[in-house]
């Protein structure tokens, strides 16, 4: 039996997404012939090539051939004026992004050999606040990152392009995300799959046709991480099931994991043949064992299928065998990335901060620690869930073997762990094993703010191969982060912050706006936290996320305790996560929104750390009350007993 495991467009561009290669190497462990592809970067460069962008600007030429110049939007008109330049760098731009023609960086830092779309107005909008701000971030000698930066604002402006004129389906990192996220009702990706396919949806179909030439499989295994992976999931399986009708088809990840637990619509199945939820390893090995004929169909684990009532109606069935238990880490085998094209994927830069761009840029090999969260106790979180609630860990030498596994076969040693958040205990004991072992990794990943990170155990990550690390200050409100029993103090986290900085180690902080009953007055003094931390150097990139209450969450599952009321919701046939909510505060969180995005995005690049909160506001706000020096405080604290 083989199984071909795919992606879905679409996904980071620098890295493969580890589901299919987690997969792979587990279902190779127990005897399976498991191959796997990644038709997400594949249609990417198929579009970024000079003969697709001919017939890119065919399309957005018939779409926009009605319009004035000066009626065009600012990225069309640039790609039809500047058509030869954007021909002409298309295809050197990809291969100097995949770090094979790194002296292309020379033209590049000219600002003469790329067009310059709406995307580079940034640079002239930080410019006007602070001057030469690429001679600020990289000197005479950092060429290559220059043109590298330079090189990702050339691809935004092409794939805004293709948004806008071809395919509005298409984005860098999602694919057709609207029709998925939290939409109760099938209806829409229903009809756009019974409708005329898109321009990447006829480069998405010839590429699956080709995999399953090549790879003849006995069953396909998709996995859609986010929203914006379904509509790419659903065409795939559209075209296998057209090439093979009996090709069974299989579904799961982490957007299914989330927001199909209430599936009832029938419809999709017309595309997928089953479906799994949480976990993949046992219910995908459980359906092999069916399609081998060794088990019945209710013996299946957390598994959707069509099934038929009395009345011989269909319906969605869940089926879910207690008997059987999953996969612990210690034996889920060790990630396998052979069959996918490591030395294609794209090193972006996307913004001039050094920690931000680590999501972008680099080849970085997954791995988990430990399997679920050992805190798991905060409110907004979907603690409910199996990915949150059930903690399982892997022990340093097992981790430590995998490792030195992956970089024999990628021969790259920069790691990211995707821990909901990496245990304290087993970072060290990881850290110990690294070092006494001998096994130079670059690696990152994401924790909680905890005060057991002292200056000399952060010192000892640092000395591990710890490059950055990410963890969540949230509504930097000592109020508000004792409502959502989040464990930490906003001084706490500046002096575990600053530990991580000063040990040379990158820090990013995820914030939250719009918490219930987060006031003006609370959001304007987490704004001024977060300046004097930055100021401070406790961390250098950030993230401002408006609150979204889900059905998984305490908050969902018990909004009195929180003093906000649920909207009613419809009826739910398909997907189910956010849901609406009256918060009697009345805090105008829109507008707060778009300033605390400013102020951040300033901060980020080293500027506006004087300038007063309301400059950053389009309408009046109250004053801080925080003191000014509050941070300087704990920070002094933290040195005064190292």
């Amino acid at each position: 039996m083989t199984v071909l495991l795919m992606t879905p467009p679409m996904t980071q561009l620098n890295t493969p997404y580890p589901a299919t290669a987690y997969l792979t190497g587990f279902l190779r462990s127990r005897g399976y012939e498991a191959t796997q592809r990644d038709p997400a970067i594949e249609l990417f460069l198929e579009m970024m090539t000079s003969p697709a962008l001919d017939i890119i600007r065919q399309h957005v030429e018939a779409n926009f051939e009605s319009f004035e110049d000066d009626e065009l939007p600012d990225v069309i008109y640039t790609f039809l004026s500047e058509y030869d330049r954007y021909q002409l760098a298309v295809e050197p731009i990809i291969r100097f992004l995949q770090g094979k023609d790194p002296s292309l960086a020379l033209r590049i830092v000219s600002r003469r050999f790329l067009p310059e779309g709406p995307a580079f107005d940034s640079i002239s909008q930080m410019e006007a606040v602070s001057g030469d701000v690429l001679k600020s971030a990289f000197g005479d000698l950092g060429v290559q990152d220059k043109a590298k930066y330079l090189a990702t604002l050339f691809i935004n402006d092409l794939s805004a392009v293709i948004t806008q004129g071809v395919d509005p389906y298409f984005e860098v990192s999602r694919y057709g995300e609207r029709l998925a996220a939290a939409n109760p009702s099938f209806d829409n990706l229903y009809d756009t799959l019974m409708g005329e396919p898109s321009f990447s949806s006829e480069i998405l179909e010839q590429l699956v046709e080709q995999y399953l030439e090549e790879t003849q499989p006995s069953v396909v295994a998709l996995t859609v991480p986010f929203p914006g992976n379904m509509l790419g999931a659903l065409r795939i399986a559209q075209t296998c099931k057209a090439i093979n009708p009996d090709l069974p088809i299989v579904m799961g990840g982490g957007f299914v994991n989330t927001e199909l637990r209430a599936l009832k619509d029938p419809r999709i199945f017309e595309f997928i043949d089953f479906i799994c939820l949480d976990d993949g390893e046992r219910p995908f090995l459980t359906l092999l064992e069916f399609f081998d004929g060794q088990r019945d169909i209710d013996e299946l684990v957390r598994t959707y299928f069509l099934a038929e009532d009395e009345q011989g109606e269909p319906y969605v069935h869940l089926n879910d065998n207690k008997d059987l238990h999953d996969i612990p880490q210690t034996d889920v085998g060790t990630p396998i990335y052979d069959g996918l094209p490591l030395d294609d994927y794209l090193s972006l830069c996307e913004m001039l901060n050094p920690m931000h761009r680590i999501w972008s840029d680099g080849r970085w090999n997954k791995l988990t620690i430990a399997h679920g969260c050992y805190w798991r106790k905060c409110s907004f979180c979907d603690v409910s869930l199996d990915y949150i609630d059930r903690y399982d860990a892997a022990g340093a030498d097992l981790l430590v073997d995998r490792i030195e596994e992956l970089i024999e076969e990628t021969g790259q040693t920069g790691f990211h762990f995707v821990d909901e958040a990496a245990p304290p205990k087993a970072l060290f004991a990881l850290a110990n094993r690294l070092i006494e072992r001998g096994v130079a990794i670059s690696w990152w990943g994401n924790i909680r703010f905890e005060k057991t990170f002292t200056p000399e155990r952060c010192q000892l990550l640092a000395d591990s191969g710890c490059i950055a690390v990410s963890g969540g200050l949230e509504v930097a409100s000592d109020r508000l982060l004792k409502l959502m029993k989040k464990g930490v103090s906003v001084e706490q986290v500046a002096r575990v912050t600053k530990a991580f900085s000063d040990a040379d180690i990158l820090v990013h902080a995820y914030l939250m706006y719009g918490f219930p009953t987060q006031t003006e007055q609370e959001t304007i003094d987490a704004l001024d936290m977060v300046r004097q931390m930055m100021e401070q150097g406790c961390f250098q990139s950030a993230f401002w996320h408006r609150f979204a209450a889900t059905i998984h969450s305490p908050i969902g599952i018990n909004p009195d305790e929180y003093g906000i009321t649920l909207d009613e919701r419809p009826d739910i046939l398909f997907a189910e996560n956010d849901v609406d909510f009256f918060d009697p505060t009345g805090t105008d969180h829109e507008m707060l929104g778009e300033g605390l995005r400013k102020a951040l995005y300033n901060y980020m690049h080293g500027i506006g750390f004087d300038q007063p909160m309301e400059f950053w506001f389009e309408l009046p706000v109250v004053d801080t009350l925080m003191p000014k020096s509050l941070i300087s405080k704990a920070v002094n604290d933290l040195i005064a007993h190292s």
